[in-house]
């Protein structure tokens, strides 16, 4: 099969396209035939070195951290599907590349395009563990920093399907986006706590930062402390003694999934529009993404 490897830390170049085998589903694990592969921040990261540690890579590597596609193979174990159903998910070892193995996974439904399911799993992840480590209700007026990307957009969508109010900060070309989903909208930036205090004089009763810009301490100021306030972008909250939330294997389960695809095939939420390009352009891929505002994009084995 074809894959996308890198052998050395760098830019966007050391990504390769080669053939190598193909993977063999273990115990609890579906091999998929990948028809769409989400390419994230994380992504880039991981390939630039970032967060290696200065230690080099001790072997070829694949990345990508979700997938929709055909099962194509089932291990040992696996019971809840069969080959030819259709899934997505998060890949066990990468996903740019023609197949891809699994072990946590759910059913796409029929109403969602092979782009709609594989750009669900990271975004909405990290959206409901940030709801959920926040606790808004309904009736409460919850902020978003960075409302128009896929994190806050999808946080935005779900908080309000649950009677919360929201206020969403975005740059400019992007406070109608913002708009669009039901949100009050104003730009990020200096005097952020200002602008937010015209459009809650209420105040504001969590804070949930998905973008960064040196926000929080902004959103200190709004909540007149810490106390819910956390961030998935800005390493500043270390600092700040602000909660940083990262999420790992625990948060990726097969009921989030199940959560996320229904609730976009009812309609209940909109996933991020991705523009999908060739499994050959993956450097074009990471060089978009590194310069930003290119939106979600998806290979396309």
């Amino acid at each position: 099969m074809r894959a996308a490897i890198f052998a050395e830390y760098g830019d966007p170049s050391v990504l390769k396209v080669v053939e190598t085998g193909l993977p063999e589903p273990g115990l609890g694990q579906v091999r998929v035939a990948v028809r769409a592969a989400g390419v994230n921040p994380i992504d880039v990261k991981v390939r630039s070195g970032s967060m290696s540690g200065g230690r080099p890579p001790t072997r070829p590597r694949s990345l990508g951290s979700e997938v929709s596609g055909v099962v194509d193979a089932v291990g040992d174990g696996v019971a809840d599907v069969a080959v030819g159903d259709a899934v997505a998910g998060w890949p066990v070892g990468g996903g740019y590349a023609e197949y891809a193995l699994m072990s946590v996974y759910a059913a796409k439904p029929d109403a969602l395009t092979w782009k709609q399911a594989a750009v669900l799993p990271v975004a909405g992840e990290a959206a409901l563990r940030s709801l959920r480590s926040l606790r808004p209700g309904r009736g409460e007026t919850l902020l978003i920093n960075g409302a128009s990307g896929a994190v806050g957009a999808l946080a935005t969508q779900i908080a309000m399907g649950d009677g919360v109010t929201v206020i969403g900060t975005a740059g400019a070309a992007n406070l109608d986006r913002v708009r669009a989903l039901g949100a009050a909208a104003t730009v990020y930036g200096p005097g952020l706590a200002g602008r937010v205090r015209e459009l809650a004089p209420q105040g504001v009763d969590a804070v949930l930062d998905a973008a960064g810009h040196g926000a929080l301490p902004d959103a200190i100021a709004l909540r007149g402390g810490v106390d819910r306030v956390v961030t998935i972008a800005d390493p500043a909250a270390f600092e700040l003694g602000v909660p940083f939330l990262s999420g790992g294997s625990k948060d990726q389960t097969a009921e989030v999934l199940r959560t996320l695809l229904e609730a976009a095939a009812q309609g209940r939420i909109t996933p991020p529009a991705a523009h999908g390009m060739a499994l050959d352009q993956v450097v074009q891929a990471h060089e978009q993404v590194e310069k930003g505002g290119a939106g979600k994009i998806v290979l396309l084995p």
